[in-house]
């Protein structure tokens, strides 16, 4: 009931929170995310504060049946081209060192840096990661520039 409440709180105020990833119309995975003012438990960790130009990743889970497939990372994506759309630089986790664990919402440090994450804050068990997001380009202006380019670099033919 917390997090529903959380979930409803956070997309009222702020927006959209999370993503869900399906395979063949049934739901196969997670991923909850959103600024670290939202999120009042983020600043316990060692390795806190979150950056002011990023959100938190907060958790992630792909179901057992769906492993393997390239889900969490198309969910990372997802959540960096979705912040990317609103202006924010970064996308911030707190991740975890123990890999053995299975539990818990914090993902394993190996899985973020294989999806791009890098470590800004390190720590033997909760080191805080950073993935920078592009800022999405206007399809109108990068056809433009590369038209630009291309007519700078095609030589002049004189009449």
């Amino acid at each position: 009931m917390e997090k529903e409440e959380w979930v409803s709180d956070t997309l009222l105020e702020w927006g959209s929170c999370g993503q869900l990833a399906y395979v063949d119309g049934a739901a196969a995975g997670y991923v909850l995310y959103a600024p670290a003012a939202y999120v009042p438990r983020a600043g316990a960790f060692p390795t806190a504060p979150v950056s002011p130009d990023a959100v938190l990743l907060m958790s992630a889970r792909v179901l057992a049946e769906f492993a393997g497939r390239g889900l969490g990372r198309q969910l990372v994506q997802a959540v960096a081209r979705d912040v990317g759309q609103r202006g924010i630089r970064a996308v911030e986790t707190f991740g975890r060192t123990d890999t053995a664990e299975s539990s818990g919402c914090m993902l394993p440090v190996p899985f973020l840096q294989a999806v791009g994450f890098r470590t800004v804050r390190p720590h033997p068990r909760t080191p805080r990661l950073r993935l920078e997001v592009k800022a999405p380009t206007n399809w109108r202006a990068g056809v433009g520039q590369a038209v630009e380019r291309l007519i700078n670099t095609v030589p002049a033919r004189v009449v």
